[in-house]
């Protein structure tokens, strides 16, 4: 198992990012840096076998941005936690992943979400003779039963667990790998996911506003959750224009922190 992981937060945001368009309010005129959130995604790095590793979760509509803003240059797999448009929909920006890959990019995702991911993008998915030209070039893998009960995915030494998530009335999927775990949308888990979020360095969970959704956790459900599951360090995500950084940092108790675009969280082994 790699000894070290980097978590690099691509983005931080709510499904129509901040600022949001046409939106006045004091968050989205924002000068701090921090209150510019595009899509929500992580990718978590690891050296394995001499080799830089990169893992991405989900590909926001807002995925070449994110890869320029951040440097990331290579990609390894991608895992996927649902099929909603602001978590699927930059798919096709891992082409120039896959030209210097020259060869398929494996993903990682439910049966609904490949379905949809096939639905949407069938030409990534397609033989070689079928789309010639420019087009990603994956290998669909699904998240069975199996790996939500009790499997996981190794991807080139480290363990990457799929954990049941509830997202409103949607089953979706979170994942922890190694001492971290990455969680968004969340509405709750099932009973069997809370052993999996246990002594954990760093949670990632979603934190939409304070006033409650449907589909969402608010921060003050997110803070129930850290103190049930007791993580040494939480950072919220999935942050609508709602929440302003500082003031809303200034506001939460000590190891747990809203997160930004460009966050980079360090996981020790």
């Amino acid at each position: 198992m790699p000894e070290k992981l980097t978590i690099t937060v691509l983005g931080s945001g709510t499904s129509v990012g901040v600022p949001t368009i046409g939106c006045p309010c004091a968050v989205c005129r924002s000068d701090d840096p921090r209150d510019k959130r595009l899509r929500p995604s992580v990718v978590v790095g690891y050296r394995s076998g001499g080799a830089q590793r990169n893992v991405l979760i989900d590909t926001t509509p807002d995925l070449r941005r994110q890869a320029l803003d951040s440097g990331l240059k290579s990609l390894d797999a991608i895992l996927y936690t649902h099929d909603h448009a602001d978590h699927i929909m930059g798919l096709d920006d891992v082409r120039p992943f896959n030209y210097r890959r020259r060869e398929r990019l494996p993903i990682y995702a439910a049966q609904e979400t490949l379905r949809s991911l096939r639905r949407v993008f069938p030409y990534a998915f397609a033989g070689e003779s079928a789309h010639p030209g420019g087009v990603p070039r994956l290998t669909a893998n699904e998240i069975d039963g199996s790996l939500l009960s009790s499997g996981s995915i190794d991807l080139f030494g480290l363990q990457f667990k799929p954990v049941k998530v509830r997202h409103g009335p949607k089953n979706i999927v979170g994942f922890r790998f190694g001492n971290a775990a990455y969680i968004t949308d969340q509405t709750g888990f099932p009973d069997e996911s809370l052993p999996l979020l246990t002594d954990l360095d760093a949670l990632f969970l979603g934190a939409l506003r304070h006033v409650p959704h449907p589909m969402h956790s608010t921060v003050e459900q997110a803070l129930g959750w850290v103190a049930r599951l007791r993580p040494r360090r939480a950072f919220f995500t999935h942050i609508c224009h709602d929440l302003g950084h500082a003031e809303t940092n200034a506001g939460l108790p000590p190891g747990v922190a809203l997160a930004y675009d460009g966050l980079r969280v360090q996981v020790e082994e």
